[in-house]
C-alpha cells in the first residue's frame, strides 16, 4: 500500500491559515501562527505567506466559510503555493473538499507534527509509536487519498459479485497493519516496564526532565551528566527518552530522564502512541520542568506543559521549575523579576554559560536529602538478611567486607529506618572494626530479624 504522504515530496512552498476561535484574540492566533511556520521549517518547507481567519462556529464543508474558503485560495495561488496548511485540526471530508476547492494539498497541524516525529524517528519503539499514531490519523482519510481507489479487485463476471473494492482492501490492510503495531508496541512496553523495574530495585531516586519542545531539555541532560543525548536548535528534536545517572556533590545520586517535548495541539493520537515514553514523567519520583526564558511565549509553554502533565496524571508531582537560556533572554532587568513573580520558587540557568548550574545542584541534593540520613554501618556476620535489605531498600554508597566476614557501609536510608539501625551505628560500637583481629565478631545488640520491614 503506498504511502498517503508520498505525494507531499515535492512541496516547497506552503501558504498557512490559522483559525482564530472564541476566546482566542488575534495575538494568540499569530503566535500559533508563527510557531506552525517553525514547524513548516522543521520539515524543511518554507512558508510563502499566511492568512488569519476568525471564526464563530466551525463550518462542517470547509471549517470556514465558503466565500473565506474561496479568499484562501486566491491568497494561495497569488504566493504560488503547492500546499495549504491550517493550523486547527481538519476533519476527513473537510480535507478533502478544501483540497478539491484548492487543487493542491492540505495539510492540518496534526499531520504537520506526525511528519516531523516521522523524520526524527530513531530507535524501534519511536518509529513504532510514530507509524501508529499516523496509520491511525490515515484511516479515515483514505477515500480521496489516491485516484487508484475507485478501482475493484476479485470477481468474475457472471460468477461472483463485483468483488472488494481497492479502498475497502486498503482499510482492511491499514486496520490489519494497526493491529500489529499495537502488539509489537505492547512487547516494546513490557520491555521497558522491566528496564524501570529494574531501575527502582536499584533505589536510585529518578527525575523527569520534562517541557516545551526546543526549550533546551536534552542540553541540560548533558551538560549536568556528561551525556551525548542528542541536543539541536529545532522543534522535537528528541523523540526517545534517554536516562543517565548524576552523581551529586555530596555524593548522592539521581537518574535523570529526558522526554520528548511538548507542543500546543498536541494530537491526542500522538499522545496515546507515545504513551510509554511519556510515563516517564508520570513514575518519576520529581519532575524537572525545563522552560525557555527567551521565548516571548513562555507563558504559554508553562501552560502547556502543564495540560500534557494533567491528561498524564502527572501534574500534581513534587516539581523544580527552571528557566533555562538566560544567556539569550537579552538584557530586560525585569523579565527576571517577572517570571520569579510567576514562580517564586524557580532556577535561572544558562547550559551554554553554565550560570545558575551550582544552584541547581544543591537544590536537587537539598531534595534528595528531605527524609534521608546517610549512617555508617557494621553489620555482623550472622545478620546477612540485614545486609540484603539495605542492597533493596537503601542506597549503598561505600561498602567493605572485612576478614572475620563483618560488613561496613555508608548507607542512605529514610530517617525513619535510622532508628532500627541503631545498634549497628558505627558511632554505637564498643570497638573500632578496622583493628579487629581476623574473625573477631561485632558486640553489637542483635536487633529483629526485619529492621527494614
Amino acid at each position: 500500500m503506498p504511502d498517503p504522504v508520498e505525494t507531499k515530496e515535492a512541496v516547497k512552498k506552503a501558504f498557512l491559515v490559522g483559525i482564530c476561535e472564541f476566546p482566542e484574540t488575534p495575538a494568540e492566533g499569530r503566535e500559533h501562527l508563527a510557531e506552525l511556520a517553525e514547524l513548516m521549517s522543521s520539515l524543511g518547507v518554507s512558508v510563502c505567506g499566511d492568512l488569519l481567519v476568525s471564526i464563530r462556529e466551525r463550518n462542517p464543508r470547509f471549517l470556514v466559510g465558503s466565500g473565506k474558503a474561496e479568499e484562501i485560495k486566491a491568497e494561495a495561488e497569488r504566493c504560488d503555493a503547492d500546499m495549504v496548511v491550517f493550523d486547527s485540526p481538519l476533519g476527513p471530508s473537510q480535507q478533502r473538499n478544501l483540497e478539491r476547492l484548492f487543487g493542491s494539498g492540505v495539510m492540518d497541524r496534526q499531520e504537520v507534527i506526525l511528519d516531523i516525529f516521522a523524520q526524527r524517528a530513531r530507535t524501534k519503539e519511536a518509529v513504532l509509536q510514530v507509524e501508529l499514531a499516523r496509520s491511525r490519523y490515515y484511516l479515515p482519510r483514505l477515500a480521496g487519498a489516491w485516484g487508484h481507489l475507485s478501482r475493484q479487485r476479485g470477481g468474475n463476471t457472471g460468477a461472483r459479485g463485483d468483488g472488494e473494492k481497492q479502498i475497502e482492501y486498503d482499510r482492511r490492510q491499514l486496520k490489519q497493519r494497526i493491529g500489529e503495531l499495537e502488539v509489537e508496541l505492547a512487547e516494546v512496553r513490557k520491555q521497558r516496564g522491566i528496564q524501570r523495574k529494574n531501575r527502582l530495585r536499584g533505589r536510585i531516586p529518578n527525575a523527569a526532565i520534562v517541557g516545551y519542545t526546543n526549550a533546551g531539555k536534552s542540553t541540560l541532560l548533558n551538560t549536568l551528566t556528561g551525556a551525548d543525548a542528542y541536543a539541536a536548535d529545532k522543534l522535537f528534536a528528541t523523540l526517545d527518552p534517554t536516562t543517565r545517572k548524576l552523581v551529586l556533590p555530596d555524593r548522592s545520586e539521581l537518574l535523570l530522564t529526558d522526554t520528548v517535548g511538548f507542543v500546543r495541539k498536541l494530537p491526542h493520537s500522538l499522545i496515546e502512541a507515545f504513551k510509554s515514553t511519556l510515563e516517564e514523567a508520570v513514575l518519576a519520583d520529581f519532575i524537572l520542568l525545563v522552560l525557555d526564558a527567551s521565548s516571548p511565549a513562555v507563558s504559554s509553554h508553562w501552560e502547556t506543559t502543564l495540560s500534557v502533565l494533567s491528561e498524564l496524571g502527572a501534574d500534581r508531582k513534587d516539581m523544580i521549575v527552571i528557566f533555562n537560556k538566560m544567556d539569550a533572554a537579552g538584557e530586560d532587568p525585569f523579565l527576571r523579576l517577572k517570571l520569579q513573580s510567576a514562580v517564586p520558587d524557580a532556577l535561572f540557568v544558562s547550559c551554554r554559560t553554565g550560570a545558575g548550574l551550582d544552584a541547581l545542584r544543591q537544590k536537587l541534593m537539598t531534595r534528595l536529602s528531605a527524609g534521608l540520613d546517610i549512617v555508617d554501618l557494621a553489620i555482623p556476620p550472622d545478620r546477612s538478611d540485614l545486609v540484603a535489605q539495605l542492597h533493596s531498600c537503601g542506597r549503598i554508597l561505600e561498602s567493605r567486607y572485612h576478614s572475620d566476614g563483618t560488613f561496613e557501609a555508608s548507607v542512605r536510608v529514610e530517617k525513619s529506618q535510622r532508628r532500627k539501625l541503631e545498634p549497628f551505628l558505627l558511632e554505637n560500637q564498643n570497638r573500632f572494626i578496622y583493628n579487629q583481629p581476623s574473625g573477631a565478631a561485632i558486640s553489637a545488640p542483635v536487633a529483629e530479624r526485619s529492621p527494614l520491614s
